[in-house]
């Protein structure tokens, strides 16, 4: 019962208004395709094979209940793979819904049409008091539900007291149901479905019950089950029958779902992943089978098959799909965008995601530090993430800027109203693009990758997933942000920027007259990530605000020239060579000898930057880091980003770690192109080079 609740509490009623043609005819066809089938072999299998009276009587229930398909479990699946907000995860999503009302369809109509007179009065009244009881649920309950959400403060914990109450009444609707002749499970499930799902009240009610449920009762559940099976107790001949039976069902699912995904556009590899989650059994479908025990539509010896059934085919899903399906291939197959690439590009298109208020002063002041114009403008595709708890379903909401600012305090509209305001300070040169997106922690990368690939931009900005403060102690941790770090770095099409907000209260300088000086450090050991980083330090030059210092670290022992220091000092030359005039950019080279030098430079820039950056990943037989990598504990921020982050001398200096996702840099250009270069890194003022 308390996981048939929990399941209607993660199930969002609104997912019937996103079904489209595509999943109403792969959903159609996944439920019509294996019921055709299988009722056509049980019907004929007893008449060419010799098969028990009573297994024979039994066929076309287990054919129907071996063609059904659930919503919950394939949104369970899904979720346990980790691809619950993938492409093909909310079309499976969506395509489940419209199997999953066409098979109960299929079955009220089966059972109605074997059943006489009296006992279809009885089925009908039955489902008149299952709708009775919705009927009271939707206008009795949750109008109550709704008050105890609305008197309880906002940002507060839910009231012992109300997920006490809200207990209670799972045991009271389920036990209403059974004795009016419902299921017991049919009231927690309503009731759950009534119930928004989400913070405040779903996200509390999966903390409260989901340990205790899964791990504690579930287990307990499927052990009784289990108990009740007796594998010795099956004849073989029965056993191979019901077991081809329970395939060709599932291989019915497969090609329904196959050729309407192949026919509908989908490419080759996700329409056979789609139609193999589509074949998933489970909870479900293990209460359907006993349902059809209890109503004598099958046997002991049966039931015991159909388990087995659902075993070997749940079992041999869940590597397969894990082994067919890479999230990141569909970012591979695509040219890896970056900074360097950008320069030769009229725009420059900018991923930022956050996950709340706190990091929105120092992600603008970044992006001011961009230095936009009106010939080098800046789009910004503004992403916040939310971690699902609470609901099954995934969200990803693209908001329509208004030119009014929005009075709502929630808060994706806190973060949004922070960026239009400073959109509108810069006269049409920056453009934001707001998105929302709630998914679970394991797959918040997805929405990260898909919209920098979908809006091809050449940076992504995430925030680390420790909130440091001044000091260089951790305030708090986020393990979603950790998963979602690592993920984003291994996996993004486009270079990738970790944002460290050392120190909270920060107010952002929205416009060019209001910045005071702001002065930008960059630590050059060398490598694609540090080239990187000093792109993005060249667009910054030619902000008039901006007081930029690279220091270089150059190697006292004795190193080979090969292919990657030649690209450095290229890449240094034209940087020095750019910059001749501007007297606002300063040149540092520093020579150590080891690990332990590097550390003497930085500590010597205590308190003297406002924003940091650095390149992730460096040469480890390099010299520059020799003994850094022993002593890492962020492999996210690399040997100098752990160091920046870690130590108590920096004060509320911002770090930005940037890492270059692999590509072949194309060196393309002609003079028009060099010629825009130049005019947005010169900026408004006109200072020559």
């Amino acid at each position: 019962m308390l996981c048939f609740f929990l399941i209607g509490v993660q199930t969002d009623p609104w997912i019937l208004m996103k079904i489209n043609k595509t999943s109403s005819t792969i959903g159609f066809f996944t439920v019509a395709v294996p019921m055709f089938i299988t009722q056509a072999y049980s019907y004929i299998i007893p008449k060419i094979l010799p098969v028990e009276t009573t297994i024979a009587n039994f066929l076309p229930a287990i054919a129907q209940a071996e063609s059904v398909l659930s919503f919950p479990t394939i949104a369970f699946f899904l979720s346990e793979l980790r691809i619950l907000n993938s492409d093909f995860g909310k079309l499976a999503m969506s395509s489940s819904v419209v199997s999953g009302l066409f098979s109960f369809l299929l079955t009220t109509l089966a059972v109605l049409s074997h059943q006489s007179i009296g006992d279809n009065f009885k089925m009908l009244a039955t489902i008149s008091t299952g709708v009775l009881v919705a009927v009271v649920i939707v206008f009795a309950v949750r109008p109550a539900v709704l008050w105890m959400i609305k008197k309880n403060p906002p940002g507060e914990i839910l009231k012992e007291s109300h997920i006490i109450a809200l207990l209670v009444g799972v045991l009271v609707t389920g036990f209403c149901c059974q004795a009016t002749g419902l299921h017991i499970y049919y009231g927690p499930l309503i009731l759950g479905i009534t119930i928004p799902a989400g913070p405040p009240l779903g996200s509390a009610l999966m903390e409260k019950l989901e340990f205790s449920t899964s791990w504690i009762l579930m287990p307990i559940f499927f052990v009784k089950n289990g108990m009740m099976i007796d594998i010795f107790d099956i004849k073989f001949g029965n056993f191979m029958i019901v077991l081809s039976l329970a395939l060709l069902g599932a291989l019915g699912k497969f090609i329904g779902a196959f050729i309407t995904s192949l026919l509908s556009g989908m490419p080759l590899m996700d329409a056979i992943t789609l139609s193999l989650v589509l074949i998933a059994q489970g909870l479900m479908e293990l209460g359907l089978f006993k349902m059809s025990k209890y109503n004598k539509a099958e046997d002991k010896e049966t039931f015991t098959i159909m388990c087995i059934s659902m075993l070997i085919i749940t079992g041999i899903l869940s590597p397969l799909v894990k082994q067919l399906y890479d999230p990141s291939r569909r970012y591979a197959a695509y040219g890896r965008r970056s900074v360097m690439q950008s320069k030769w590009e009229p725009e420059l298109r900018v991923l930022v995601c956050l996950h709340d208020h706190h990091d929105v002063p120092t992600a603008i002041d970044l992006l001011e530090a961009l230095h936009p114009i009106k010939r080098c403008p800046l789009a910004i595709y503004l992403l916040h993430q939310i971690e699902l708890v609470g609901r099954a379903t995934p969200l990803f909401i693209s908001h329509k800027l208004s030119k009014r600012p929005s009075s709502i305090a929630g808060p994706s509209e806190q973060v949004i109203n922070a960026f239009r305001c400073y959109e509108e300070s810069r006269n049409g040169i920056v453009s934001v693009h707001p998105f929302t997106a709630m998914s679970p922690g394991v797959t918040m990368h997805d929405d990260i990758c898909f919209l920098a690939l979908d809006k091809r931009t050449s940076l992504a900005i995430i925030p680390f997933y420790k909130l440091v403060r001044s000091d260089g102690t951790i305030d708090s941790y986020r393990n979603a942000g950790k998963i979602m770090n690592k993920n984003v770095i291994n996996q993004a099409p486009c270079s990738v920027a970790i944002l460290v907000n050392r120190g909270f209260l920060k107010t952002p300088r929205l416009s060019l007259p209001s910045w005071s000086l702001y002065r930008v450090a960059i630590l050059f050991l060398g490598g694609d990530d540090d080239r990187e980083a000093l792109a993005i330090a060249e667009r910054m030059c030619g902000h008039s605000k901006i007081r930029l210092t690279l220091i270089r670290l150059v190697s006292g022992n004795y190193m080979n020239e090969n292919a990657e220091r030649r690209a450095d000092n290229e890449s240094l030359s034209e940087f020095r060579h750019c910059m001749e005039g501007n007297y606002r950019v300063m040149y540092i080279e520093e020579v150590v000898m080891d690990g332990s030098g590097t550390i003497a430079v930085i500590r010597s820039m205590e308190n003297s930057y406002d924003l940091v950056l650095v390149g992730k990943n460096h040469d480890p037989e390099s010299p520059l880091v020799s003994g850094l990598k022993d002593w890492n504990e962020q492999p996210e921020l690399g040997e100098i980003g752990d160091i920046l982050i870690s130590a108590d001398f920096m004060g509320n200096t911002t770090i930005l770690v940037v890492q270059q996702q692999p590509s072949k840099v194309e060196k393309q250009g002609n003079e028009k192109c060099k010629n825009l270069l130049e005019e947005c890194l010169v900026g408004d003022d006109k200072i020559p080079f």
